[in-house]
């Protein structure tokens, strides 16, 4: 689970990093918390390890709010007796994800000149 969602130097004003590199999404899908987590780790040890932990500051932008349910069926021989088919098939709760649109912002980087390659790159 994500939890989170500003890393870097946190309390930089905004003229301290002027330039500002966002990851954007170009489909509508989910994005587990995992993935977003997972994305979070991998893009802050490389700014970390090209710009230190002060050089930056990135912010995830999506949260994941909306709860995917799973209507768990049995594959197993007999199953037909012990389960119900489609009947009362809300289901139990999986994970959280982010809905996100064409366009969304995902991630946003603020870095300072020197630095918007490694911000690109990660």
């Amino acid at each position: 689970k994500i939890r989170i969602f500003d890393l870097g130097k946190k309390k930089a004003f905004y003229d301290e990093f002027p330039h500002c590199v966002h990851l954007i999404s170009n489909e509508r899908e989910h994005l587990s918390s995992e993935a977003l987590e997972a994305a979070r780790i991998c893009a802050n040890k490389y700014m970390v390890k090209n710009c230190g932990k002060d050089g930056f500051h990135m912010r995830v932008r999506k949260h994941p709010y909306h709860v995917v349910r799973i209507n768990k069926m049995l594959s197993c021989a007999g199953a037909d007796r012990l389960q119900t088919g489609m009947r009362g098939a809300y289901g139990k709760p999986q994970g959280l994800v982010a809905r996100v649109g064409i366009d969304d912002i995902l991630f946003s980087i603020r870095v300072k000149e020197a630095n918007v390659q490694h911000a690109i790159e990660a």
